[in-house]
């Protein structure tokens, strides 16, 4: 997808990636519409350009990335510190300097799709760690009731655990969950 409001670099692009067998799911010349645009073509990369005339292309990356992550090469004759800067804060993979040229083009691409996949396999790493440790938790707390009421040890109460999530086809920590509100129950009638 290109977003651009400079004809002669949208059309040069469009020929540009056309050339190289890419096919231009949507175009447009507006930072506010980018959203949607993305939204109804589902682009695999978008080519954005900073300066638009209705809005900022990096604001415009930034709504997008939030909505819809999606690898977006940041077209810009800007290359000073703060552009660079706010470019790599709203999650912007790779960049191309105007005037744009060809032999450019599928590097910045690539590296950004590249950049993005990684970026991406990180965040569904990071969520999973914060699931497996949300888990662990509320299992030793369920292990902590089960030793207190039941006078079981640690691996006993464990075992339990493990021995009723096995049986009842459930995980682990959604055992541990039905143990320590059925404690909380117990507690709230005993008040």
């Amino acid at each position: 997808m290109l977003i651009d409001d400079h004809i002669p670099s949208k059309t040069f692009l469009s020929r540009a990636l056309t050339d190289r067998g890419f096919e231009i799911v949507g175009e447009g010349g507006s930072g506010r519409g980018a959203l949607g645009l993305t939204r109804s073509t589902s682009p695999d990369v978008v080519l954005m350009a900073v300066g638009l005339s209705d809005s900022d292309g990096i604001r415009a990356a930034r709504e997008i990335m939030e909505a819809n992550p999606l690898p977006i090469v940041l077209l810009t004759s800007h290359y000073d510190g703060e552009t660079i800067e706010r470019a790599k804060a709203a999650g912007i993979t790779a960049c191309l300097i105007k005037p744009l040229r060809e032999e450019e083009l599928l590097p910045a691409i690539e590296l950004a799709v590249s950049r993005f996949e990684e970026f991406m396999s990180l965040r569904k790493e990071n969520e999973d760690l914060k699931k497996t440790l949300e888990a662990r938790k509320i299992i030793e707390r369920a292990k902590g009731i089960l030793m207190k009421s039941q006078g079981l040890s640690e691996p006993q109460a464990f075992s339990l655990i493990q021995k009723k999530s096995m049986d009842m086809r459930r995980p682990m920590a959604e055992i541990a969950q039905a143990i320590i509100l059925a404690e909380e129950i117990k507690k709230e009638r005993a008040s």
